[in-house]
């Protein structure tokens, strides 16, 4: 398991009516902070400043076809030749990271064909290197960067 530390940072958050809104810095716009969004924005904060994870090579919930069935990823981070590089899977934080949640990522990869799988609750995250199919390799942390 890696430990994420989300201490440092700061969502961009305001009040409308009876919700809670986040700025979203990929999609461009505000949203509803539900405790999946309240992860993701941690994670893609974290991406962008701790890692320093390209925001212009990262895209979030988009959707993607799945056998016959229309699915959106949480996050997927692009080489600099634009081919997916890392497949994220947020989770809210009461959900346990499963074996259903590993499988919910591994459907998406079937379309997307990362290297890199992470799968998060904001507690628990695991990352994977999926390069070697065969033999899957658990990391210890978050992989660099440097395509």
């Amino acid at each position: 398991m890696i430990t994420l530390d989300f201490s440092g940072i700061q969502l961009k958050l305001k009040r409308e009516e009876n919700n809670t809104l986040v700025f979203d810095p990929i999609r461009k716009r505000w949203l509803v902070l539900t405790p999946e969004e309240h992860v993701r924005q941690y994670v893609i904060a974290y991406f962008k400043d701790g890692m320093q994870y390209p925001t212009a090579l990262t895209s979030v919930e988009k959707k993607i076809k799945v056998g016959t069935l229309n699915k959106r990823f949480d996050v997927v981070i692009y080489d600099r030749t634009h081919q997916p590089w890392m497949l994220v899977e947020c989770k809210a934080p009461e959900i346990v990271i499963s074996e259903a949640s590993l499988n919910q990522l591994l459907n998406y990869q079937r379309t997307m064909q990362c290297r890199y799988w992470v799968l998060t609750n904001g507690h628990q995250t695991y990352c994977a290197d999926a390069q070697n199919i065969n033999e899957i390799n658990w990391l210890r942390s978050l992989p660099p960067y440097q395509l």
